[in-house]
């Protein structure tokens, strides 16, 4: 329906991350905005509904749409939680003493997000959306935790500019040199990409020499390599659309590749998305790195004895 994919834009829009911006959720702002089929947005309400009688029950006198009773906590735990976050919906707002688990806990729009969303499909709503999500800043922002005025180009080692062909893998290893190695690998130089059309797309033969790395082996490199002179530390890096993450089997390849290179390595596998890192979960390496492409601002490390304590 017109009205259920708007609401995902407007979730969207709003800030709230992927998992919120589903049809439950969706489902789940219409029933607060008390917006029936055929309606606009500027006729939302602000109702002060209850989960089971009043959201769930909405969507399937409205929708059509039936839940189980017992998803009751899923839309408490996985929408109307993160609505409250986002400071969509108010909680008992007025009956702040009921307990968690209360039946009677209620949710209502926030006035602020009921000003926004009677703006939707008008020319104020982008200015809206702008004020809303300004200050203290969109609940997206807030759960990735987005590092800011961290960021430096990576370099190649010559000034040379790279086309890689079309496809998922190749906008994955796009990716890496424009989003992990300015936040994790900066002023870092470029030693070594791949590509699905063009295996040795850019090698720096002089400098994997200088690092006795064989060049007779490239084909065993991993699909990105590069080097941070400053710190001493060498990037190898799997991009990871189908197969291939750093497994402790590649490890072992990899250091008999590397083993007269002195620069310290770090290997890391890099993922579109949770989706596929879910996929390669049991087959990753202890003590290797773990970089997904849509929460760039974060690495995940395998074994974090080293952080439990100083040393």
């Amino acid at each position: 329906m017109p009205l259920i994919e708007e609401a995902q834009d407007i979730l969207r829009s709003l800030g709230l991350p992927r998992p919120q911006q589903n049809e439950m959720s969706a489902l789940t702002l219409l029933a607060l905005c008390d917006l029936k089929p055929g309606e606009n947005w500027n006729r939302a309400r602000r109702p002060s509904l209850t989960v089971t009688k009043g959201i769930m029950a909405f969507i399937e006198n409205e929708y059509g749409k039936k839940y189980a009773p017992n998803t009751r906590e899923t839309f408490r735990r996985q929408v109307l939680h993160q609505f409250v976050q986002a400071r969509i919906a108010d909680y008992n707002l007025d009956a702040p003493d009921l307990p968690t688990n209360s039946p009677r806990a209620h949710y209502a729009l926030t006035k602020a997000a009921l000003t926004v969303i009677r703006t939707y499909g008008t020319k104020r709503w982008k200015s809206a959306v702008n004020g809303f999500v300004k200050r203290p800043g969109s609940l997206l922002t807030v759960y990735q935790k987005r590092r800011a005025g961290h960021s430096v180009p990576v370099r190649l080692s010559d000034e040379v500019a790279l086309n890689l062909s079309p496809g998922r893998h190749n906008q994955l290893q796009a990716a890496i040199i424009q989003e992990f190695a300015p936040r994790f690998a900066p002023g870092a130089h470029l030693l070594y990409l791949g590509d699905t059309a063009k295996k040795n797309l850019y090698v720096a033969r002089e400098r994997l020499a200088d690092l006795n790395i064989p060049l007779s082996e490239h084909d065993k490199l991993p699909d990105v390599v590069m080097l941070d002179s400053k710190r001493k530390r060498l990037f190898l890096i799997e991009a990871v659309t189908s197969h291939g993450p750093v497994t402790p089997k590649r490890v072992i390849e990899l250091e008999a590749t590397f083993v007269k290179c002195d620069v310290a390595r770090i290997y890391i596998s890099a993922f579109p998305d949770f989706q596929e890192f879910r996929k390669h979960l049991k087959k990753i390496a202890w003590d290797t790195e773990v970089w997904i492409a849509e929460i760039p601002d974060h690495i995940i490390h395998f074994n974090g004895d080293k952080f439990l304590g100083p040393r």
